[in-house]
């Protein structure tokens, strides 16, 4: 079970932009490249933004518009739980006749685990299910509003700035009349069709601005603050009415200091991304696009495509004494995979994190073929595959378990740590094959791959 229940017992060591040692539960496999990739050596992509209670899909410039949240969820403002709206009858006077009431039915938000309501806080209960709740104005949302604005002009000028600046520097290979006469001066501005139009004409920023100027007042600092009430240290405190630092952290624009300022927020949209590798770019994970689907267009895990190893028993480790452990080699492809195992070398740049003498198979260990059906199937024959019993002790359908002796080298109270080299073949169906015109075989072709392993086997025995 250690890549279930403890899955840092077995790591592989991945040679990307970075070298990352983690389990292959936790790794791709880029089957252009024929190399391992973690998620720090792959390039992140959004695919589409989905509220996780709604499932509404929205493309990314309105989720950019609306702030990354859904406009009709909402998360309770205590224990951070979806709430969910709920009905109840009260009595309304009616129209023609004002002395005279009649039940009417009203909405409310309510959450069902902390049991808080937005009648708590004073928020008027409405006539429909669904939009219109009220919210809070922040008091500041008109200056930084114009900060924005003004930032981003700033940044645009900067921008323009910047090409103006580039484009003065080019020396022309011709004279200007030259230019004209050729007309490459409107080839020259059909190539940058993209720049800004005052570099492309020359012209100065304030020629080339159309937007209107925006300015903003400098802030001032108060030498007077607003003091604190008298019966500030004298007021006994009731825990249930003062918000934790975690619900004053989430709504950072109103920072609520007592329960009964506390308001619904609407709910943090969740995203599909692909992961693509920087090589090839290839696309190694793409979820389907509908939010309700679990399934993936593409995912090229690691524990799909390379040999997994696993601790099956320990026995008691003692310094610079040989001990004997099971492991267990999964094959998770369909055909045949030829495995053998070999020991670091002392100058190998990898093995910096072993304790311990390793002392691994000498043979080849050959994996069956991993088949679905194989394990209902009652009357499939064994394949005979001449296991030593010394190295193999015991092997069912795809999965064998084989023996490796353990050295400790260092008497401390670190766990246990051996590393080797795992080296297996793998056929790339991806890779397209051409059919061949004399009838030959057109089974694709083997190549091996090699493999940095590392196990940790727990402390030494006392």
């Amino acid at each position: 079970m250690a890549s279930l229940l403890q899955p840092d017992k077995v790591v592989y060591l991945v040679r990307g932009e970075k070298r990352i040692r983690a389990p292959i539960s936790q790794l791709y496999f880029c089957r252009y490249c024929s190399e391992l990739r973690s998620l720090e050596c792959v390039s992140h992509e959004v695919d589409s933004h989905y509220c996780p209670s709604c499932l509404e899909n929205m493309p990314s410039a309105e989720a950019k518009l609306k702030k990354n949240r859904c406009a009709n969820c909402f998360d309770c403002p205590c224990c951070m739980h979806t709430l969910s709206t709920r009905a109840t009858n009260i009595p309304a006077p009616l129209p023609d006749d004002p002395t005279k009431t009649t039940m009417k039915k009203a909405y409310y938000l309510a959450c069902g685990f902390c049991r808080w309501t937005s009648r708590d806080v004073g928020m008027a209960d409405k006539s429909v299910a669904s939009g219109g709740w009220q919210e809070p104005e922040n008091s500041h949302n008109q200056r930084i509003n114009k900060l924005i604005e003004y930032y981003q002009q700033l940044a645009h000028r900067e921008k323009q700035e910047r090409d103006r600046k580039k484009l003065a520097r080019r020396r022309q290979c011709m004279p200007l009349a030259f230019s004209e006469k050729y007309g490459l001066g409107t080839r020259l501005q059909r190539q940058r069709s993209g720049a800004p139009i005052s570099s492309l004409a020359g012209l100065s920023l304030k020629e080339g601005e159309d937007q209107k100027e925006i300015t903003i007042e400098p802030a001032q600092a108060l030498d007077e603050v607003e003091p604190l009430p008298e019966d500030c240290y004298t007021r006994p405190i009731s825990l249930p009415e003062v918000t934790t630092l975690r619900q004053r952290l989430l709504q950072p624009d109103f920072q609520p200091a007592g329960a009964s300022q506390l308001h619904p927020r609407h709910k943090h949209l969740l995203m599909k991304r692909s992961l693509r590798c920087r090589k090839c770019e290839h696309n190694l994970s793409k979820p389907e696009f509908n939010p309700t689907s679990i399934k993936f267009k593409i995912q090229l895990v690691a524990v799909s495509y390379i040999p997994e190893v696993r601790i099956m028993s320990i026995p008691n480790l003692r310094y610079m004494k040989e001990s004997q452990v099971l492991l267990t080699l999964t094959n998770p492809v369909e055909n045949i995979t030829h495995v053998s195992l070999a020991a670091c070398e002392e100058d190998d740049p990898d093995d910096i994190n072993s304790t311990a003498k390793v002392i691994v198979p000498g043979k080849e260990l050959v994996l069956a073929g991993k088949d679905a059906a194989a394990e209902y199937d009652e009357l499939a024959e064994p394949q005979d595959f001449q296991d030593d019993p010394d190295v193999v002790a015991f092997r069912k359908s795809n999965k064998i378990g084989f023996f490796i002796k353990v050295i400790p080298q260092k008497e401390e109270d670190t766990d246990v740590t051996v590393s080797f080299k795992i080296r297996h073949d793998f056929r790339n169906l991806a890779a397209p094959i051409r059919p061949s015109e004399e009838g030959a075989d057109t089974t694709a072709e083997a190549i091996w791959l090699t493999h940095h392993v590392e196990l940790s086997l727990g402390p030494l025995a006392p």
